[in-house]
């Protein structure tokens, strides 16, 4: 009586990823499409031979020719896997001629759900899904699970949405009941929309997206593998990782006297790797305008070795003293211009983003003053 899936969402593939680099861009899209063999890779590993798609398959409703192209080929190279794609709130029903496409010209391994009619996934197991009709509906589409299936069959049921805590006396309007999976009798419920994976109670999982797509969720991406022995039983869930690339977000609190580089370097991955690797770096606190100078070059030394490296030094403040100057210089323009930088730096009349501004111009001219020392 047992059925063993995968359960997946938010691929969005064909994000722009408009704010990096073009050279990252490539590989982060490519590493979207790359999640399609890594979750059939993962759904055979684990012994599953069906994939549940619980919607944004794709970032937009009308896709770029070759990205629906290269998924449905992607699809169909693993034919021993059966893919159901549910429409999301970005992929929505409202994209008639996406999916007018998907069913045309996709494969035979690949099954549309649109419509919220129970789906057999095996002779003892249902589907029952909740597409979405369009980017907000306005509703709550999982009513829909209510609808009988055969007697004795496990039923899955598979949305796209957020989930409340209907914490208010009539909660809110258009969002899923967080006891769906108990008010309609499914032994499971996936949901797609939130990219974190996240339990809500026994029965009921967010999958997260299978690669990441930002520093917001700090959990390796992956699958959720889900095993049912039967109706009434307690989901057996396992995450299946299928992360290409790693995104990382530290932070470090510095203060003057700190050993700056070792710091640095404790925070960051083993150098095994790094190309794989997106790090934003968050640095407050305050360093002696030396200590500052020598960080700020280690950073745009080490940060070629990562796929994307940006660091973010507005809420580190410089200590900067007259006797500092002197190390850039004792008279003349240099000396002058390091002085109005010291000056911005510690005025509080200025807005913080000025006072930043300045500390980070002064110790990059501490530092050129020091390379240019014989």
């Amino acid at each position: 009586m047992s059925f063993r899936f995968l359960h997946t969402s938010d691929l969005h593939l064909g994000k722009a990823f408009g704010g990096y680099p073009e050279a990252i861009r490539n590989r982060l899209r490519e590493a979207r499409h790359g999640s399609i063999a890594r979750l059939a890779q993962a759904a055979r590993q684990g012994g599953a031979a069906t994939v549940l798609l619980a919607g944004d398959t794709f970032d937009a409703e009308t896709p770029a020719p070759e990205t629906l192209r290269h998924a449905l080929s992607a699809m169909a190279d693993e034919a021993d896997i059966t893919w159901l794609m549910m429409p999301g709130n970005h992929d929505s029903l409202a994209a008639t001629e996406l999916w007018r496409k998907i069913a045309a010209d996709g494969p035979t391994n690949l099954r549309p759900v649109l419509s919220t009619e129970p789906l057999a996934l095996a002779p003892n197991a249902y589907m029952l899904p909740a597409p979405c009709t369009q980017r907000r509906p306005g509703r709550d589409l999982t009513e829909a699970m209510d609808t009988a299936t055969p007697e004795a069959a496990i039923r899955i049921g598979l949305g796209h949405g957020a989930i409340t805590d209907f914490s208010g006396e009539e909660g809110v309007a258009g969002i899923i009941p967080p006891d769906r999976a108990a008010r309609s009798g499914l032994d499971y419920l996936g949901l797609g929309d939130w990219h974190g994976r996240m339990q809500v109670n026994l029965s009921t999982w967010y999958s997260g997206t299978p690669e990441c797509d930002g520093f917001k969720h700090a959990l390796t991406p992956g699958a959720l593998l889900v095993t049912l022995d039967g109706p009434g039983a307690v989901p057996q869930v396992s995450v299946a990782e299928t992360g290409a690339l790693v995104w990382i977000a530290t932070n470090l609190d510095l203060l003057p006297g700190d050993d700056v580089l070792a710091r640095l370097q404790d925070s960051l991955p083993a150098p095994q790797g790094r190309r794989d690797q997106l790090i934003r770096l968050a640095a407050t606190g305050r360093l002696a305008l030396a200590e500052r100078a020598a960080f700020e070059v280690e950073l745009a030394r080490i940060a070629p070795d990562f796929g994307w490296f940006a660091s973010d030094l507005a809420s580190l403040a410089v200590d900067a003293h007259p006797d500092d100057l002197d190390l850039i210089d004792r008279a003349g323009a240099l000396r002058q211009a390091a002085e109005a930088l010291m000056a911005e730096a510690s005025d509080q009349s200025l807005a913080q983003s000025a006072r930043d501004v300045a500390a980070s111009a002064l110790s990059r001219l501490y530092a050129y003053a020091q390379e240019e020392r014989p």
